[in-house]
């Protein structure tokens, strides 16, 4: 056999060879690729996790700024005479002290005071129409969220710590505190000291 007749058969060898390595290096290339795709779905999950947390946390801020508005408008409504109902609060006590003053059997004390338990029935009507509420404390327990102690009295018969008198009564506006009740407190008797017996009683 001649030489020409070698190198091809020769050149078929290599070119088998080459073929045969080139689906190793298509392999591993593809292998390659997966392992991308993988990482880089593994980051797409982390960056969608991260997103709906946001997204979680973005509603659960509009929710609470939805309720915090909302509260906001309702107090605005609610609170909204609190500056007027103060002003007029004077003018009612006014009336009251008025009325106690007006004492007498004649025409126009009995005309002055009719006119006046009319008005303070009107107040009182306007009042309830608006929530405001009386504080009236007298007999009740003490209580410093409502009353202002004006002064302490040992009553007898009553308990401590009760309202014994009211100097001016207290308001509230839908159950805000407008004015405190003006009171007076009745306190324990104070115990008077025994009497020790002398030396001389003793001997």
């Amino acid at each position: 056999m001649s030489t020409d007749q070698e190198a091809p058969e020769s050149q078929v060898k290599a070119e088998n060879g080459t073929a045969n390595e080139q689906p190793h290096t298509e392999l591993a290339e593809h292998e390659l690729t997966i392992e991308e795709l993988q990482q880089a779905l593994a980051q797409a999950e982390h960056k969608a996790q991260e997103n709906w947390d946001k997204a979680v946390r973005a509603q659960a801020e509009m929710e609470n700024l939805k309720r915090r508005t909302q509260k906001d408008l309702e107090d605005a409504h609610k609170f909204a005479l609190t500056g007027f109902a103060k002003e007029l609060l004077p003018v009612l006590d006014s009336l009251v002290l008025g009325l106690q003053a007006a004492t007498g059997d004649s025409e126009e004390v009995k005309k002055f005071r009719e006119g006046s338990e009319l008005t303070i029935k009107q107040f009182e009507s306007v009042f309830a129409k608006f929530k405001i509420e009386t504080i009236d404390p007298i007999g009740q327990p003490f209580n410093a969220e409502q009353h202002q102690a004006m002064a302490m009295q040992a009553v007898d018969g009553v308990e401590p710590n009760t309202v014994v008198n009211v100097f001016q009564k207290g308001y509230m506006l839908n159950g805000r505190l407008l004015r405190p009740a003006m009171v007076l407190v009745a306190k324990a008797a104070e115990k008077k000291p025994t009497d020790t017996p002398s030396i001389d009683e003793q001997a």
